[in-house]
């Protein structure tokens, strides 16, 4: 784990240096090649073909980044108790606030837009199931089956200006909708993986501010069960995918708001007129939303507990983690969007840390078992892999 917990801060420092460069780099290709002789203008063609080659690997190399960070931000607390997710839900959206707050100090960021936290709000209403989700049917599967769902609405509200955003137009839209189509199958057959899920982790038990003479009471057996590990397994697979795919589309509308307000930004009658366009002056906000809505459903929670909330000290650190790995993430996210816009990011980031989160389901977690379902998984990772190849050459 110290490698996992190591490379983010790296990533994360990488990822501010690239960040203030951005605005030279792009400064490079403004200017008119009118009234320049022949020579000249066959410089500036090539210089201009260098730049876009080098913002396509500045793009796709956040885009892999993102991808490797989203898929394993759930990876700290896998094996460790949550009961019913609710703390540590509210501790890792803490984390992400604050890694924001100090990424936008570093950034110096523009204006504040109250409409972004909307996106930040609907992503934490989101990610309010998570563990239940991953205690139904295991990290990899649950993850593959809310980014598909969460690829359908990102990208479908990007390529066809869903929400009053404008539509993202693409060099070769064949190889758009081919590559969508196919993370999106890639998604369903990973449906049909069965997953080998552990109802509870080998770590602490009982949480704390629970009277411990409850646990023999209304608690069950175990303080830390929770209802979901009382569901038949056929009704818990159920149950899981129905979340997922609920907590997909979710995820996949939370970043409209952003879109909405960079649409708008050169419109004069809007409120929006000369916003920024650049996706990274609007992670505080987003992250905001995401802090003020979860320290929302977790009074919420606690007022149901009767002020006993399952606060289990195991989950504190991991959750921390989770939240930093997220927040880089996003960073990695929104600055791939500058090179490459959403509509080529979003199918790739959706189905590629799906991928990933798989990837250590089955190879460290051992949740996918026999042979069949490794043939399925290899199956569906091929496919996956070449719908994101597809969605990232349409830009050609």
């Amino acid at each position: 784990m110290a490698q996992v917990k190591s490379s983010p801060l790296v990533l994360f420092v990488a990822l501010l240096m690239m960040a203030s460069c951005c605005s030279t780099e792009d400064s490079t290709n403004c200017g008119e090649t009118y009234g320049l002789c022949k020579q000249e203008k066959l410089d500036f063609l090539s210089n201009s073909t260098n730049l876009n080659i080098t913002n396509f690997a500045y793009g796709l190399t956040a885009n892999m980044a993102a991808v490797v960070l989203y898929g394993s931000t759930f990876v700290p607390v896998k094996r460790i108790e949550t009961g019913d997710g609710m703390f540590y839900h509210w501790v890792s959206c803490a984390s992400i606030w604050v890694v924001a707050v100090l990424g936008d100090f570093v950034l110096q960021s523009p204006k504040f837009h109250p409409l972004a936290m909307l996106g930040g709000a609907i992503w934490a209403t989101g990610s309010v199931t998570v563990v239940t989700i991953v205690k139904a049917i295991g990290l990899g599967l649950g993850i593959l089956i809310w980014g598909s769902s969460s690829l359908l609405m990102g990208w479908a509200s990007s390529r066809f200006g869903w929400f009053g955003i404008d539509p993202q137009e693409v060099s070769n839209p064949i190889l758009n909708y081919c590559g969508a189509a196919l993370c999106l199958v890639s998604g369903l057959i990973f449906f049909f993986v069965k997953s080998d899920v552990s109802l509870r982790p080998q770590s602490e038990t009982v949480p704390l501010l629970i009277d411990r003479r409850t646990i023999s009471g209304s608690y069950g057996r175990h303080s830390s069960e929770y209802w979901i590990d009382a569901v038949s397994p056929r009704n818990r697979r159920i149950i899981g995918c129905l979340l997922s795919v609920v907590s997909g589309l979710l995820y996949g509308a939370s970043f409209v708001p952003i879109l909405y307000i960079k649409n708008h930004s050169s419109c004069p009658d809007s409120r929006f007129y000369k916003a920024s366009v650049y996706d990274l002056d609007y992670v505080l906000a987003q992250t905001s939303g995401v802090f003020v809505a979860s320290t929302f459903y977790f009074t919420i929670y606690c007022a149901a507990m009767k002020s006993r909330p399952r606060v289990y000290s195991r989950a504190i650190l991991p959750g921390f983690l989770s939240g930093l790995m997220w927040t880089v993430g996003t960073y990695c996210w929104f600055m791939a969007n500058n090179y490459l816009t959403s509509v080529i990011t979003f199918p790739v980031v959706t189905a590629g840390y799906g991928l990933v989160a798989a990837l250590w389901g089955s190879l460290v977690f051992k949740e996918i078992k026999g042979t069949v379902n490794c043939a399925i998984f290899f199956l569906a990772s091929c496919v996956v892999l070449t719908g994101s190849l597809l969605t990232v050459f349409s830009k050609f």
